[in-house]
């Protein structure tokens, strides 16, 4: 949703609570300047600014993560959101008919695994008639990189059961988060 900010323009999701209270917001920080000639071009930095921090909320469900589209492609973000305590991470966007066949599945299965959370990517359904063609296929993968539950490019809702357990004994046994070489590498947020 663009937010008007301090003379700028933001793509910003909006967290709510049952109770309609604001719990978080989130403004996308990697935006979308792609030219694949013939198929399609599209430079989101001419209008949007970039947002400028990781943002993670807390539910009675759990903590959980959010990122906007493009965000994915940056599996930094998603490392520190989990380095934030995200048990779930949510990815609304509107991947094209383009990059959507080739990367949509590959990078909600592909941060999924990396960071043994359950992933949820969220997109508005095709509508041939809009100038932009989105994608579609809303789904969620499991920590272990299966989906578990998908729509096709049609208006459609997800629906899928999320185990903690599960999470729990994929983190047990393949305990990539502890088999992080941090004496060789380091990754952290700045603000």
């Amino acid at each position: 949703m663009p937010e008007k900010r301090e003379g700028k323009i933001y793509n910003t999701c909006f967290i709510f609570g049952k109770e309609g209270e604001l719990l978080a917001k989130y403004s996308k920080t990697h935006l979308f300047d792609i030219d694949i000639k013939g198929k399609v071009s599209f430079k989101e930095s001419d209008s949007i600014a970039k947002g400028e921090k990781i943002v993670t909320f807390d539910t009675e469900f759990g903590r959980f993560g959010i990122g906007i589209c493009y965000d994915i492609r940056f599996p930094e973000l998603s490392k520190l959101m989990v380095d934030e305590g995200a048990e779930m991470i949510f990815m609304p966007g509107a991947f094209n008919t383009t990059t959507g066949p080739a990367h949509w599945d590959l990078t909600l299965r592909a941060r999924a695994v990396d960071n043994q959370v359950y992933f949820a990517v969220i997109s508005l359904a095709r509508d041939m008639n809009f100038s932009y063609h989105a994608y579609g296929h809303s789904g969620v993968s499991d920590p272990w990189g299966t989906i578990i539950g998908q729509c096709d490019e049609n208006e459609g809702v997800v629906v899928c059961d999320i185990d903690g357990e599960k999470q729990n004994q994929i983190r047990q046994q393949l305990p990539l988060l502890q088999h992080r070489r941090k004496d060789l590498y380091t990754l952290e947020q700045r603000s």
